[in-house]
């Protein structure tokens, strides 16, 4: 048998094969169009330039000097400033301009400069835009002697020089847009206002920044001069503190300034130059920062630089990638939050990340930013010592970072007890027994995006309809939320959901068609509570990936439910092998999952608006109006360790959600936030895994924490098949797993699974386990439909109780490994690897664990290859595989991908902001 791949189209035929051919004569035609048209762009600006230069000599303008902070180490001496043309008589640094006329300077390239430093000259030539940028070997250093600028027919100029301390041990680099003062990168018309028609005078600094940065600079005790860094005194050795900025050497002027009337520490100012370089249309930035960075390490290797920025551009990716390179040589990564993490923005504290080792913090303004960094200084072992609030803080979402303050939620719940059922064979005999005792004086709700009414919940039944229909019988008070789906002829389940809902109405249960979603959209949560009135332990809640449906009763053996699904993949066959994985809730969690239900019954928009179901619906006298719920109960006793946060998405609909106004993005959030502390292991059972959006929070992870593995088991195809929907999905998930490759490369494992019979399983399950510490278990996909767009539930669980077995603290950052996330994750391998249960010795230490999954994957990819012969590996993994797409079928593809099978659900304001 051949190697699995994931279905596509048939080959291109040879016209798509001249297509792709033609595209990429076109780019390359272009790439030399480019190089043209800079070119002759280039050399008019310089002909334009000299025509004015020759023109301003004739009127008898003359090279004048401005000076920028630059440093002194040892011997070595960096000297800053710009040859400019300016009219007779005495030139200050502003040259007479303010905002935007400051950028209107007349350079004078190549113009020769000496440079007196020690007593001693020495000559120098600017660069062609002017630029006085040297280091030169002067024995003695500064000798406490200021650097002077000359250039004939001018008074000398002085170059003001930061002597830093040879021995000094601890230094700053800050950057300065929205990092020093607030500039708005992220708004393109905001920053030009404050860039090109505000003065020095009228921008305002950060929150806190200055504190900050003073507390940096005396927080060196203990290195020689310290005393002497904060002082105006340029001449006394201090603690190197560095401005770099990819701002214009013209803002310098006002820049120092600013820097010196809000008490910041003085310091050397590194920016740049904006507009054409010899080969690029614009200055690369980065590249001026990661130099920067470089020079600085080598010029003092023995100084721990605190790197200062924000993540509105490039600042995360390069203080990250110099911790990494270096780490001895950075003491903290603090970034201000002004733009979104990986898409995600959270607001609010404890956004603590390491990178090699080195804290990376992050918070909105320089107060904070100190405040988390004495945290980070003295945080302990909070979980190992019991104490459970700090790490909830540390991996839950805060009532501020979900977003939504007019919810009934709370941001989480503790003291609940969680058991994972893994498949519908395990989940559905239990629900039936719970919707069996349920009776007078109880209260059942559910809510699913499909509902089969004849699908059996144990062999011999019920089946749904008859579990709701009896509770009801007996005098509980049924009520249901069921999508009102896309039509059968879709491959969707509007039958099937109205059947289910119209056959309950006869026993007196209100089960309702729910449409109240976006267009396109669905209400994707699946969820069952049961409520007790007369014995509150005894309420439960179901929630997780299985719908109550066909296809769904399948168990570990993979031999499929007996009841066909007719609108499925071809390759899975009528009855296909299904994965899948519920939660069973008991605890004050039971609660806040009730809640979620009594927000949506409670909507006041009409359940449907589109006309071609309201006339049905009149015609059928279908209840089209939700009865009042019973008053709730108090939450249920606490009956476990574990702490549960619920984590949802619900789009910007209009009118909106009286719960969710502009919607809810705390699914996307809560991942966002857990990744921060992702260390080792993040393995994921997903259903899609097609958006660049979420895999780019997964490749960002992977970035930052050089050790961590991502493992994610995929179907092996998609779970539909028709000659629309293969290239849209292939296309979001060949673009999310080539991310998180080229982020992680070998550390990346994508695997899809099979039954003891060669058939492909479709995994369905909605799983993340991160470090064995924090797990979900949900409905929602890793996909931008399920962040934005849909309705989705899913729990996100800590256990209190720690697990014993080595490793402990598979992360090393003292929250060890919890109990329920370990347990889960080693069902789950043990499954796919064929052992027993209790045979995972080698399956505990995330490393081992990962190495031992993919020899089996491998092997049994080979036993496959070489024609199956012997008996089969035990193991049901093989790597996952996906097949390039050609550049027609991507064009073609990537609208429906965008509009109908991956949509954006967020408010416009978000999506321009790049915002959750």
């Amino acid at each position: 048998m051949p190697p699995a791949t994931t279905r596509a189209l048939p080959d291109p035929s040879r016209p798509v094969a001249v297509v792709d051919r033609l595209v990429r004569l076109a780019r390359g035609a272009a790439r030399g169009g480019d190089r043209l048209a800079h070119g002759a762009v280039r050399r008019g600006d310089r002909g334009v330039h000299a025509l004015l230069a020759r023109r301003a000599r004739a009127d008898g303008w003359r090279t004048s000097l401005v000076a920028f902070p630059g440093y002194a180490v040892g011997d070595r001496v960096r000297v800053l400033g710009r040859a400019l043309l300016a009219p007779p008589g005495p030139v200050g640094d502003d040259l007479g301009h303010r905002g935007w006329r400051r950028l209107l300077t007349l350079e004078e390239a190549g113009a020769e400069v000496e440079v007196v430093v020690g007593g001693v000259g020495h000559r120098v030539r600017c660069d062609e835009n002017g630029l006085l940028d040297v280091s030169l070997e002067v024995p003695g250093g500064t000798g406490g002697r200021p650097v002077l600028l000359r250039v004939p027919g001018r008074e000398p100029v002085q170059a003001p020089v930061r002597v830093f301390d040879a021995r000094a041990t601890a230094g700053v680099v800050c950057d300065v847009d929205d990092t020093v003062w607030l500039t708005g990168i992220r708004h393109p018309w905001r920053a030009a206002w404050r860039t090109f028609a505000q003065t020095g005078a009228d921008r305002r600094p950060v929150h806190g920044m200055d504190d900050l940065l003073r507390h940096l600079v005396a927080g060196a005790e203990g290195t020689p001069g310290e005393g002497s860094a904060g002082t105006e005194d340029a001449t006394t050795p201090g603690i190197p503190v560095v401005y770099l900025s990819n701002g214009p050497w013209n803002m310098a002027p006002p820049l120092v300034r600013f820097l010196a009337r809000h008490g910041f520490p003085p310091g050397a100012l590194l920016m740049t130059d904006w507009g054409l370089t010899r080969t690029r249309w614009f200055r690369d930035g980065q590249a001026h920062k990661r130099g920067t960075l470089e020079q600085l390490r080598r010029e003092l290797p023995q100084v721990r630089w605190s790197l200062v920025g924000d993540d509105g551009e490039h600042d995360p990716e390069l203080y990250v990638e110099a911790a990494l390179a270096a780490p001895a040589q950075v003491a903290a990564v603090l970034l201000r939050q002004v733009a979104p993490l990986g898409g995600i923005t959270l607001c609010g504290t404890d956004l603590v990340d390491q990178a090699g080792g080195v804290p990376v913090v992050r918070a909105p303004d320089g107060e904070e930013l100190l405040r988390l960094l004495r945290e980070r200084r003295t945080e302990g072992t909070d979980v190992e010592e019991g104490r459970l609030d700090a790490a909830l803080r540390r991996w839950f979402l805060s009532a501020e970072q979900r977003g939504n303050d007019r919810t009934r939620l709370p941001a989480w719940s503790t003291g609940n007890r969680v058991q994972a059922l893994v498949h519908g064979r395990t989940y559905f005999p239990q629900l039936a027994a719970e919707l069996a005792a349920a009776g007078p004086g109880d209260l059942v709700m559910v809510s699913d995006w499909r509902g089969d009414p004849d699908e059996l919940l144990t062999d011999d039944g019920p089946t749904v309809t008859e579990a709701f229909a009896g509770a009801a019988r007996r005098g509980a008070n049924v009520k249901g939320l069921l999508w009102r789906s896309h039509l059968d002829s879709f491959r969707f389940s509007s039958e099937e959901n109205r059947d289910l809902s119209e056959g309950l109405a006869e026993d007196d249960a209100e089960v309702l068609l729910d449409q109240r979603v976006r267009p396109m959209g669905s209400h994707h949560q699946k969820f069952v509570v049961v409520r007790h009135g007369d014995d509150p332990s005894r309420d439960v809640a179901f929630l997780g990936g299985i719908d109550l449906a066909h296809s769904r009763r399948d168990d570990a053996r993979h031999e499929g439910d007996e009841q066909e699904q007719p609108h499925f993949a071809r390759a899975y066959g009528t009855t296909p092998a299904w994965h899948d994985v519920q939660l069973r809730l008991h605890g004050p969690v039971v609660r806040d999952v009730e809640d979620t239900f009594r927000e949506r019954w409670e909507d006041p928009a009409v359940l449907s608006r589109l006309p071609w179901q309201v006339l049905p619906d009149l015609l059928r006298g279908a209840d089209r109006d939700p009865d009042s719920l019973p008053a709730p109960a108090p939450p249920p006793p606490p009956a476990g360790s574990c702490a549960v946060q619920l984590l949802r998405t619900y789009p910007n609909r209009w009118p909106g959600y009286p719960f969710a106004p502009d919607g809810e993005r705390t699914a996307a959030r809560g991942y966002a936030k857990a990744l921060l502390r992702a260390r080792r292991l993040v393995y994921v059972e997903d259903q899609y895994m097609w958006s660049t959006d979420v895999a780019q929070v997964f490749a960002e992870a992977l970035r930052r924490s050089p050790d961590l593995h991502l493992v994610v088991v995929v179907p092996r195809h998609a779970d539909q098949d028709g000659v629309l929907a293969v290239p849209a999905t292939l296309l979001g998930h060949t673009q999310a797993l080539q991310l998180v490759r080229e982020a992680g490369g070998e550390r990346v494992r994508e695997l899809d699974v099979e039954n003891p019979l060669g058939e492909p399983v479709y995994v369905h399950a909605k799983v993340c386990v991160i470090d064995d510490v924090w797990c979900t278990v949900g409905s929602d996909n890793f996909n931008r439909r399920s962040w934005t767009h849909d309705s989705e539930l899913t729990a996100a669980v800590l256990d209190a109780e720690a697990d014993p077995r080595e490793p402990r603290d598979p992360a090393g950052l003292g929250d060890g490994a919890r109990r329920f996330a370990r347990d889960l994750r080693l069902e789950l391998w043990r499954e796919h690897l064929d052992r027993a249960d209790g045979d995972d010795a080698d399956l505990v230490d995330p490393v081992e664990a990962v190495d031992a999954l993919w020899r089996s994957a491998l092997a049994l990819d080979a036993w496959h290859a070489g024609g199956q012969q012997g008996p089969r590996p035990p193991g049901r993994l093989r790597p996952h595989r996906t097949e390039p797409q050609p550049v027609l079928q991507r064009w073609a593809a990537t609208p429906l991908y965008r509009t109908v099978f991956d949509p954006d659900g967020r408010p416009p304001r978000m999506k321009l902001r790049g915002l959750h």
